[in-house]
């Protein structure tokens, strides 16, 4: 009888701790599930930083965007000044270049007043055409660094680009058709590029 009674014991011991046991289990698993996050909760916490970085991203693009438009009304304004500033120079070289060689033109002009004069009171003629060649070779001389010259004499060969024919005349001799026979009027050219075309008699 006292055996049994021991044992009923121990099997209540055995089965207290058991409960004891699982209680503790529960409990434990109870624990981790309450700190455990809910995955609808993690998703929407990734949403609101997502969110977040959007909205950064679409705000530094939006300033980027401001800077390069300001940047580019910056540009435009440079280049429409640089356009005016431009046209504005390039008129007035036109103008100036036109009033420097105006302006060269002037002390001849002043040799032929001079001319003029001394010949009114001097019966000598060989002076005056003296005075009339030095003229001359100054204007000559001063066409010449302003890039201007006259055709070369020597040339006879007729060229429709720096001639005009005014007249045409047949010759006989074939050698001399297509030839300049005389010249009316000289051409001159600027820079490599023609002036005045020269006014000339061609051979036919």
């Amino acid at each position: 009888m006292e055996k049994n009674k021991k044992n009923s014991y121990k099997e209540q011991d055995v089965a207290n701790a058991s409960a004891e046991s699982d209680n503790l289990k529960n409990s434990g698993e109870a624990q981790i599930e309450d700190v455990t996050p809910d995955k609808e909760t993690m998703a929407q916490e990734e949403e609101v930083v997502e969110a977040d970085t959007l909205e950064n991203k679409v705000s530094e693009l939006e300033d980027q965007l401001a800077k390069e438009k300001k940047e580019y009304l910056f540009l435009m304004a440079e280049f429409d000044n640089f356009r005016k500033r431009t046209l504005k120079e390039k008129s007035e070289i036109i103008k100036n270049a036109g009033e420097n060689v105006l302006k060269g033109l002037l002390p001849v002009m002043d040799d032929f007043e001079r001319g003029i004069k001394a010949a009114e009171s001097s019966e000598d003629s060989a002076s005056i055409k003296e005075g009339m060649l030095l003229i001359y070779n100054k204007l000559k001389k001063y066409l010449s660094q302003n890039g201007v010259k006259e055709f070369d004499p020597s040339d006879d060969t007729f060229d429709a680009d720096r001639h005009e024919a005014i007249s045409v005349v047949p010759v006989p001799d074939e050698s001399k058709k297509g030839k300049i026979l005389d010249t009316v009027e000289k051409g001159y050219m600027i820079n490599d590029k023609v002036l005045r075309h020269a006014k000339v008699v061609v051979g036919q």
